[in-house]
């Protein structure tokens, strides 16, 4: 026999999924709120953040590109302008998504201190704006190679789009790890930069995995960022769409790091606001 309910049960069991509505719809707007001011106060607000943005890695290639074809020529490269854009643009994206988002609670104290809300929309609205920004440029910048001769297939971006995608996600949840650990040690921040330099010469974006000793090889295709790079490669510099097992692989290990940053955070999370 069924248990009859109250009139004040029935009311509050009918409220609940209309809060549960509500209190979505208010992250979706600060959600929104956030990257907005990430997009526009970090980058668009001003002429040196966007220029940074775009053009810093717009000169890092133009350097790179001189030293590895007049000083140090790679061998195995036929084209050496579009073999490194395709893998450093990315590289410059998951680097400064991954710095910024670290620092992006410190910047948010104020409001953390003051209102009740999901603490991990700050990092998601910094890793999605870095991520929205450096993809235009992504875009743009192969389009001129392509328009000026350089051999690229644009149909790779069919695979671009969703690699970025996983990349954002993966970083994603390397940063909710390393922001929730910024708060009670103030000294990742420091630490990351010269974390991200040795994890960057050691991935093939300035040279060709066939540049490695065999000893190596196992090394880095043990690399995940190594892994995106050469199918970005395969989709851009060589027109080949096709999938196979190790991209379910590296959907698997870019959820799992998601989903254990996400964890991270949130047992961290409500202790953020006696340390901010």
């Amino acid at each position: 026999m069924a248990t009859p309910r109250t009139e004040d049960g029935a009311t509050a069991a009918a409220a609940a999924p209309t809060a549960r509505v509500a209190a979505r719809a208010r992250n979706r707007a600060l959600f929104a709120s956030f990257y907005r001011r990430e997009l526009v106060t970090r980058y668009l607000g001003s002429v040196t953040g966007l220029a940074w943005a775009l053009l810093n890695p717009i000169v890092l290639l133009g350097v790179y590109a001189f030293v590895f074809t007049e000083v140090f020529p790679q061998r195995g490269v036929d084209a050496f302008l579009p073999f490194l854009a395709v893998g450093l643009w990315p590289w410059q994206a998951s680097q400064e998504a991954l710095q910024r988002a670290t620092t992006t609670l410190g910047s948010y104290s104020a409001l953390i201190r003051k209102v009740a809300f999901p603490h991990e929309l700050t990092v998601y609205a910094s890793t999605l704006a870095t991520f929205t920004l450096h993809f235009a440029g992504y875009v743009a910048v192969l389009c001129i190679l392509a328009a000026i001769g350089q051999p690229l297939h644009l149909s790779g971006l069919l695979l671009a789009v969703p690699l970025w995608c996983l990349l954002a996600l993966a970083v994603t949840g390397l940063a909710l790890i390393t922001a929730s650990l910024q708060v009670f040690i103030r000294d990742i921040e420091h630490v990351l930069p010269p974390l991200l330099m040795i994890a960057f010469y050691l991935t093939p974006i300035l040279y060709p995995p066939s540049a490695v000793p065999a000893v190596v090889q196992p090394w880095l295709a043990a690399n995940p960022f190594a892994w995106v790079v050469g199918r970005l490669r395969d989709a851009l510099l060589h027109g080949n769409l096709a999938l196979h097992a190790g991209d379910a692989v590296a959907v698997a290990i870019a959820v799992l790091l998601f989903v254990a940053g996400r964890w991270v955070f949130r047992r961290l999370s409500p202790r953020f606001e006696d340390y901010l």
